[in-house]
């Protein structure tokens, strides 16, 4: 038993990384769905319109999350050896690598914004009315660019922040984000307090809104606490950085970006298969991600904990000690996504009555989110197991792991079912889900190996 669970001392250091990234997350995906709500108050043709959008944006993010993530690796190592000077470097790389997404993504989605919504929007004679679904999502996408750049950078602050152990920070600029996000929704996508009616487009100039506040807090705190966070000393005196740490950053974080990149553009992939069974399917997809990803809170943030703690344990350089952490942390984090599944399967039913749409829907959402609890622990192990390899600089094989894996196993199932059997949705989601069974035993086999336990900074 002492292998899996650690003593008090142990949970209290967990805890205090990980209470403030849960939080954060928790009350995040909570205003998703108050978000969600509202939208789908205003009719389904909204709902699946904001939703689709959601789904480019999410490549985003991710990608986003790719750039900054293999500096971040370095970033964390570089705070087991207190070098301010290499956090510094760090930053500025994320910040060069992450603003550059967010121009590049604000060309692709507005040049080719029809095509792209298109690919998710299938009639089938439906009682869904295609040509307004487009409307309402071509609205919302354009007002939610905007925000691209601020997300971009407040990325980057909040990731380093985060590697040097400051999470409560990020954890109150995002709960102040939401909040703001929140009231605005109220206001803007009904009109009230004097507002005009926006719908869509107030549900997005409110999430854009959301992000400056978040950016200036972190930005802000960030300039004025030079004491706590050294590397803001001079951050932006210059954007050169060694050539020889950009060559091991590059080297290490290429594949960790291609893997978040192609790995959410392979999950919206996914989404088009499923999208194939017709606008009802979209928009019950759309109210299940959103339930599942406010129970998915500890499986999400226990990704973040082991790539803080595992990371730091790897700069001090205590192979045994990093080994027994890591295997505890994945132990709390499967034990936990277990609970969080039980309660889903339990509460399922009550959330879709929250949203205005047809009964088919609804009842087709709440088998979505039972198919999902089943597989959430699977997902937390391997959630830990990536963030684990990924710890220790072995960024290529974390891509072949996630995104290969999903290309070259899931997606061909899922386009295979899709497309070529009468087969309904909820029998192709669990099996292309159940696929993650391979990656079990792959993932098992590497952290057992050790192959991940490296110091990537040290020289």
């Amino acid at each position: 038993m002492k292998k899996f669970f650690g003593d008090k001392q142990f949970y209290k250091m967990v805890l205090a990384v990980a209470i403030p990234i849960i939080i954060q997350n928790g009350i995040s995906n909570f205003v998703n769905l108050l978000d969600n709500v509202m939208v789908g108050a205003i009719g389904t043709e909204q709902m699946t319109g904001v939703s689709v959008v959601n789904q480019l944006m999410f490549v985003f993010n991710l990608a986003v999350f790719g750039a900054v993530s293999g500096p971040g690796i370095f970033t964390a190592q570089y705070v087991g050896q207190k070098n301010h000077e290499g956090v510094r470097n760090t930053m500025r790389l994320k910040m060069l690598f992450s603003v550059a997404l967010g121009i590049i993504g604000i060309a692709i989605m507005f040049i080719w914004q029809d095509d792209l919504i298109l690919l998710f929007l299938h009639d089938n004679n439906q009682k869904i009315d295609l040509a307004l679904t487009l409307t309402e999502a071509k609205e919302y996408l354009v007002v939610m660019l905007i925000g691209l750049i601020p997300f971009a950078v407040t990325s980057s602050y909040a990731g380093t922040l985060r590697e040097t152990g400051e999470t409560k920070v990020p954890m109150v600029a995002g709960l102040i984000a939401v909040g703001v996000n929140l009231v605005f929704n109220y206001i803007l996508i009904f009109g009230h307090f004097g507002a005009p009616k926006l719908g869509v487009v107030g549900a997005g100039a409110a999430t854009v809104l959301s992000r400056f506040v978040e950016l200036g807090i972190v930005a802000v705190w960030t300039h004025t606490h030079k004491e706590k966070e050294p590397f803001a000393v001079g951050l932006y005196k210059h954007f050169s950085v060694p050539v020889e740490l950009f060559k091991k950053v590059f080297i290490t974080g290429l594949p960790l970006f291609l893997n978040e990149f192609f790995w959410s553009f392979g999950m919206s992939a996914l989404t088009q298969c499923y999208s194939l069974g017709g606008l009802e399917v979209v928009a019950a997809f759309n109210i299940s991600n959103t339930i599942v990803n406010l129970f998915n809170v500890v499986l999400i943030s226990m990704g973040s904990v082991v790539a803080i703690i595992v990371g730091q344990a790897l700069g001090s350089g205590d192979t045994e000690e990093v080994v027994d952490i890591d295997r505890k942390l994945i132990t709390l984090g499967v034990l936990a996504s277990s609970a969080m599944a039980i309660i889903l399967i339990l509460t399922a039913p009550l959330f879709p009555k929250l949203y205005n749409t047809s009964d088919e829907i609804r009842s087709l959402s709440v088998r979505l989110m039972w198919i999902a609890a089943l597989f959430m622990p699977i997902g937390s192990y391997l959630n830990c197991a990536y963030f684990t390899i990924r710890s220790g600089g072995k960024t290529f094989i974390t891509f072949l792991f996630d995104s290969v894996f999903l290309w070259v196993v899931s997606w061909p199932v899922a386009f295979v079912l899709s497309r070529f059997t009468g087969l309904p949705v909820v029998i192709i989601y669990p099996i292309v889900q159940a696929l993650d069974l391979i990656k079990v035993v792959i993932g098992a086999i590497l952290i057992k190996k050790r192959i991940w336990i490296q110091d990537i900074v040290s020289d």
